[in-house]
């Protein structure tokens, strides 16, 4: 994609206030094993273990975690607490899904999705969103407008490649073909500051 943009704007911010959304062209970064390492250490604290209940919590209200697919694991705790199946493009998060009988490929059909602190970093996260057959389940940062993204310290360049306000994310995800049946602030309340969770279900 960004090669179809001219020269200057191959790595800045572009937002649209028409859609409530802002894209970095930024390349994605790298995520070597120090990543994984580091996300395994945040999820043996107790921010961690709230932060998965919070999210476990959220998914018990609609399906069984143990059907879905964990997107982006970060350390892996909700994988395991969950029982359920992940992905990730981690070498080292990889390894740990297969030694574990708990990798999803990547090309299967995915029923259930959790996408925690995981789709704004995916370069085109509409061709996951094509492979959900039933539940998509989100948590990540919400902005205001662009000014709240930029002064934001979820301001990720390379890192964090998309950034949407509330209603435009919903709109994103109803375009996707998704219906939103929760919102909440639960992570918010635990300390996360700007972070949204939300619930959705195909359309059928």
């Amino acid at each position: 994609m960004n090669r179809s943009l001219p020269p200057g704007l191959t790595n800045t911010f572009l937002w649209s206030e028409e859609l409530g959304y802002g894209w970095h062209t930024a390349p994605a970064m790298n995520y070597d094993s120090g990543y994984f390492a580091h996300y395994q250490k945040l999820d043996e604290t107790p921010m961690g273990a709230a932060l998965t209940e919070a999210r476990l919590e959220l998914v018990r209200k609609f399906t069984d975690p143990a059907f879905g697919c964990d997107i982006g694991i970060g350390g892996g705790r909700y994988v395991k607490e969950s029982e359920g199946y992940g992905f990730d493009v981690c070498p080292d998060a990889l390894e740990w899904l297969a030694n574990r009988g708990s990798l999803c490929g990547e090309h299967n059909s995915i029923q259930v999705a959790t996408c925690c602190d995981s789709l704004e970093h995916i370069p085109e996260p509409e061709k996951l969103l094509a492979r959900v057959g039933v539940w998509l389940f989100v948590s990540m940062p919400i902005y205001k407008d662009m000014a709240d993204v930029l002064q934001s310290k979820h301001y990720k360049p390379g890192e964090h490649l998309h950034y949407w306000t509330l209603a435009g994310f919903i709109a994103w995800c109803e375009r996707q073909g998704f219906e939103v049946k929760e919102v909440n602030h639960a992570e918010e309340a635990l300390g996360r500051e700007g972070i949204t969770s939300f619930a959705f279900k195909r359309v059928e």
